[in-house]
């Protein structure tokens, strides 16, 4: 390498925005407008030497299939750090997959739901080695600019954003957040949700991957009069043997069902909390639905129906938190508003 090259290397600026997701983690850059890594949260560690052997997809595909000596483990739970260190060896990670070990401190702005505790904070700013400076955004107003929605307005709008973790629903208006409530019910509720009605009913016992697939495919927010169905297969826990069967899109909706109607009721919490000159604003601009619980066929339209607004999904709801967190560093006055800090 040439000097000149080392020292443009050194001379690097980067602002980056990460959605520290349950089930993924995407990193956006600002500089070169796009995101640039999306890989699921997960990590296999040697059980005895708890060293790293894979991460993201590679360590996805070890999940339920690893003999003793390898652990494939989640090191986010809910939206937030459950294993600080795994946490950080991945990050680590995945941002020297991006960028090489170019020298450089950038600044990284991390979105997570709206209601951590300060403990939970600090472990989200410890997350991210070598920073010049971490802000923290919360994943309701990142998800709603990154659904390219202009908050710095005295308009309010309000965003349903359905994450791996957790459900973050708000009410916002002049870059701040008027209305929140964050709830531990997402896409992994959804998931663990299938599994035990499949267990209860059938007495089959089927893998994480299975439930998700199964949610990917068949999973609605209202019944339908001629569901789909797919096989499903698993362990038959009376007998001990494999087993195949079919289920339908309207099991996966009473599978869900309780869980679906836990949203629409903070829904409508947040919308109780909302003042009286802003709901006129909301009428106007509807609700924003974002993450991939938006891609639930029927949600939108169970939402609206329960809280008589209009309800829309972002254009692109599995991006929108990230997106969000990059645009966000374009836009002083909100950035102001922001936890930050600098290294």
């Amino acid at each position: 390498m040439s000097i000149r090259k080392f020292f443009r290397m050194l001379r690097i600026k980067k602002s980056i925005s990460i959605d520290l997701g349950t089930a993924n983690v995407l990193i956006y850059d600002r500089q070169r407008e796009k995101i640039v890594l999306n890989e699921p949260s997960v990590v296999a560690l040697d059980k005895k030497t708890r060293k790293v052997i894979a991460v993201g997809h590679d360590a996805r595909e070890m999940l339920g299939k690893t003999p003793d000596s390898i652990l494939a483990i989640k090191p986010l739970k809910d939206g937030v750090i459950a294993d600080l260190d795994v946490t950080k060896e991945m990050l680590n990670y995945f941002i020297t997959k991006i960028y090489g070990h170019a020298i450089f401190k950038p600044e990284v702005m991390i979105c997570v739901p709206l209601e951590v505790t300060s403990v939970e904070r600090k472990a989200l700013f410890d997350s991210v080695i070598g920073a010049k400076k971490i802000y923290i955004i919360e994943e309701g107003r990142a998800a709603i600019i990154g659904s390219g929605i202009d908050i710095s307005r005295p308009s309010g709008h309000m965003v349903v954003d359905i994450g791996g973790g957790s459900t973050d629903i708000a009410i916002l208006s002049l870059n701040e957040v008027i209305a929140s409530r964050s709830i531990r019910i997402a896409g992994n509720t959804f998931d663990n949700d299938i599994v035990r009605y499949i267990k209860n009913k059938y007495s089959l016992q089927i893998g994480e991957r299975a439930a998700e697939n199964i949610k990917k495919n068949l999973a609605t927010a209202l019944p339908k009069e001629n569901p789909k169905k797919m096989p499903v297969k698993g362990l038959n826990i009376d007998l001990g043997t494999p087993e195949s069967l079919e289920i339908s899109e309207n099991e996966i909706y009473e599978a869900m069902k309780n869980s679906l109607y836990a949203i629409v009721n903070t829904a409508k919490e947040v919308l109780e909390k909302c003042p009286p000159e802003l709901a006129a604003d909301l009428l106007e601009n509807g609700i924003v639905m974002t993450g991939g619980g938006a891609l639930i066929k029927g949600f939108a339209d169970l939402i609206a129906s329960e809280v008589r607004v209009k309800v829309f999904v972002s254009k692109a709801p599995l991006d929108a938190v990230v997106l969000g967190g990059g645009y966000a560093f374009d836009n002083q006055k909100l950035i102001k508003t922001l936890q930050v800090k600098e290294n």
